[in-house]
């Protein structure tokens, strides 16, 4: 058996790790690089293997950083089958399409307004074609704790991994020979929406995420008050909120709190929000179709025809026109928009308004990867650039990291401990958080594996 390292290794985004066993060739995730413009070359990069080589990719979950790049693999001769939880399937089609409208839209623009400097305009990496050829490749479903054999004497086992809507942390079991569990991205008990994970399985090694190795979250609670807070303030200054959200999760999650601010008076009652995002309005729907995998309470509401991601002041935006008519309202307005990095999307129409604004807020609530443009809002630069225009940075800025669905650093340990394993890769993690994190496990031996790396084990 033979483990090889291609992405999200000494780093938070790329995640795609190739293992070799019982004959086959099976990548665990082909997630797309999230950043700077380096980045987005590095993406058209070749993969360090051949894709039409690959029999099978184990998906863990939908997030661009794991699913980004099948549509590439697939490009470039990738015919085998994808491997996911029906929840995951669904949501990485819509993810993946998304991701190629919106680097189609991109390129569009880029062409426009460099039409004397063509040089300067990159092709998309994939077209919304490709998108779907490789949304074609699921096939076979994942249940939670049912094996699924991969080839003779190999069988792979999905567990629930807490972290979005149908996220998994998945071991590798061959006959004879050590068993292997990667985590995939871990989620955190405390979810207001999911009904959170499972713990894992014990595996003879752990390949394991380590995004928040070196700090735990603030309490829930308290962060919902703060977000709660911001918001009135914001208001109060006669501002909006521009929040830049993942599609998947978070924005329901926003959603839901803002219902319950109103419901319970915290939130002021001429709050107005608008979800300018066409994949998170569609995530929203498959979320009410899977009340299994979501809390009780939400459940519930959900049984009883009641849809608790919904409220009056609730505007969805699915249209280019709607989306930009929100930038003529100048005050209570909540808009929540791709995506939560900045890196694209709506979003960024957002903050080019909202940012030279002192009376509005951008609040920002999940995690931003180094070179990013939310990166560099929430490190405090006074000016970002923006479609090549430069913003000052005059709106106050809020980072709530208590609504991250990743697992903070006590719970990784808690998860790397449950798994017994001896020896641990540490991936998707900033190389200093991942440093860290190395210095306070235990009982297992450590390793941080680079990009091109690979192991016998």
């Amino acid at each position: 058996m033979k483990l090889s390292f291609h992405g999200a290794d000494r780093g938070v985004t790329g995640s795609c790790h190739l293992i070799e066993a019982a004959g086959k060739r099976i990548l665990i995730d082909c997630g797309l690089y999230q950043g700077s413009r380096e980045l987005d070359e590095e993406n058209a990069h070749p993969f360090g293997f051949d894709p039409a080589s690959i029999d099978i990719v184990l998906l863990t979950h939908a997030h661009l950083d794991h699913c980004g790049r099948l549509p590439l693999l697939v490009k470039r001769g990738f015919e085998g089958e994808i491997v996911t939880t029906a929840a995951t399937a669904e949501l990485a089609r819509i993810v993946m399409v998304d991701s190629a409208h919106l680097q189609e839209e991109d390129a569009r623009f880029k062409a426009k307004k460099f039409k004397n400097h063509p040089e300067r305009v990159s092709p998309p990496l994939y077209s919304i074609i490709d998108a779907l050829n490789a949304a074609s490749h699921f096939r076979r479903v994942a249940v939670y704790g049912q094996p699924i054999t991969l080839a003779p004497g190999l069988d792979a086992t999905f567990s629930d991994a807490g972290h979005i809507l149908g996220s998994a942390s998945i071991l590798l079991q061959p006959a004879s020979g050590a068993s292997v569990l990667f985590s995939g991205d871990l989620g955190k008990a405390e979810n207001p929406l999911l009904a959170g994970p499972t713990p894992p399985p014990q595996a003879d090694i752990a390949v394991m995420e380590t995004t928040y190795g070196n700090r735990d979250h603030k309490p829930l609670g308290p962060s919902i008050q703060e977000f709660y807070t911001a918001v009135t303030e914001a208001f109060q200054r006669g501002g909006n909120v521009v929040i830049p959200t993942f599609a998947l999760e978070r924005a329901q999650e926003i959603l839901y709190l803002i219902a319950k601010g109103l419901a319970g008076n915290l939130l002021p009652p001429q709050t107005a929000a608008y979800l300018d995002s066409p994949m998170a309005v569609s995530v929203t729907e498959i979320m009410a179709r899977n009340p299994s995998l979501l809390q009780a309470e939400i459940a519930a509401a959900i049984a009883q025809g009641r849809d608790p991601f919904h409220f009056d002041a609730l505007h969805l935006t699915r249209d280019k026109e709607k989306s930009q008519a929100i930038n003529d309202i100048k005050s209570h307005a909540i808009i929540l928009a791709g995506s939560g990095m900045c890196t694209g999307g709506r979003v960024r129409h957002h903050l080019l308004v909202n940012l030279p604004r002192p009376e509005s807020a951008i609040v920002f609530v999940g995690y931003a990867a180094g070179g990013t443009l939310a990166r560099r809002i929430i490190d405090g630069a006074k000016e970002v650039r923006i479609f090549g225009e430069a913003i000052a940075v005059k709106a106050s800025v809020h980072t709530i990291n208590g609504f991250s669905a990743h697992a903070g650093r006590s719970e990784l340990l808690a998860w790397q401990k449950k798994t017994s394993a001896a020896r641990t890769f540490l991936v998707h993690g900033e190389e200093e958080v991942m440093q860290e994190f190395a210095g306070t496990l235990t009982g297992t031996k450590v390793e941080m594996p680079r990009v091109g790396d690979a192991v016998a084990l």
